[in-house]
């Protein structure tokens, strides 16, 4: 088994950070969707999940900040099948730039609103670890930044509903074996 990618298969390693990422980010939807929804009597559950939800945003940001040296440090990738037309392999491109975009800004915009909040509430890494926040409180800015945080948000889960529904139709329309590339590397 092979941890490096080559022209036929995508590696181990990048396929674990790969699924780790799928993963990491539905439970980060999930859990920011789910958070919003709690109203003030839930006070010390909300401290809890945003703190939480602030963890995993690092990791995901250091995920994606491995994910993409990988991606670098890969002597070769597996190439779409040339049975795919020209304007999906750019359409597949430009979304996968957007999701590692979205993917690194995303943290960098919550972590921020959080650090703007007029609250006050100090970031501690699972619990642990307190992580300094850059700028002060600044209600003006904590909006617009949660607006951003919230847009991207949305704009993420679309972005992976296309790239799950492309890989979908690879698998089951077109019958070439992407998707199980990315699942079993060959």
């Amino acid at each position: 088994m092979n941890w490096r990618s080559d022209r036929e298969r995508w590696g181990l390693g990048i396929r674990l950070l790969h699924w780790l990422s799928a993963a990491l980010v539905l439970v980060q939807w999930l859990l920011g969707r789910y958070m919003v929804t709690l109203g003030p009597e839930s006070v010390a559950e909300k401290f809890v999940l945003y703190q939480r939800h602030k963890s995993l945003g690092f990791v995901v940001l250091a995920l994606t900040l491995v994910r993409l040296a990988w991606r670098m440090t890969e002597p070769a990738r597996p190439a779409l099948p040339s049975t795919v037309p020209l304007w999906q392999q750019r359409a597949a491109t430009i979304n996968h730039g957007l999701l590692y975009l979205l993917l690194l800004t995303m943290p960098i915009t919550g972590f921020l609103a959080a650090a703007a909040s007029p609250l006050g509430i100090p970031t501690l890494l699972f619990g642990v670890i307190p992580i300094p926040h850059p700028i002060g409180p600044d209600a003006q800015l904590e909006a617009i930044l949660l607006a951003a945080h919230r847009a991207q948000g949305w704009a993420l889960a679309a972005l992976l509903l296309l790239h799950i529904a492309a890989a979908l139709k690879h698998q089951v329309i077109d019958r070439d074996r992407v998707l199980v590339r990315m699942i079993r590397g060959k």
